[in-house]
């Protein structure tokens, strides 16, 4: 199941619940159990963990590796002038995917037209 990386954890829970998603109930972890409890969705298709940037290291599916590895493949060129990646970059990349999920669902719920 997804844990998911944006800069704005609540919006995006506000979106879940908009689609159905049961966020922050207490409902039971099957699988992200190491998820903040206010964080963890339950959807009829699964689990979903929305972590914020302030909680990122906790992460249990992205590790330091991971995280080294995108910092290397985003920094620009030295002398190129253009600006690294940023932080905010990444978290605009998981609300964009937040959103496309909260999308699918929504769709999927609604059936086929």
């Amino acid at each position: 199941m997804p844990e998911q990386l944006t800069r704005h954890p609540d919006v995006t829970l506000q979106v879940l619940r908009s689609a159905g998603a049961r966020c922050g109930e207490g409902v039971p972890q099957e699988i992200l159990k190491s998820c903040p409890r206010e964080r963890f969705c339950k959807l009829p298709g699964g689990e979903l963990c929305v972590y914020g940037l302030d909680n990122a290291i906790t992460m249990t599916q992205i590790t330091a590796a991971d995280w080294r590895a995108l910092a290397q493949q985003t920094a620009p060129p030295p002398g190129s002038g253009m600006p690294p990646l940023t932080m905010a970059g990444v978290g605009t990349a998981g609300l964009l995917a937040g959103v496309l999920l909260t999308a699918l669902v929504v769709r999927r719920r609604r059936g086929p037209r």
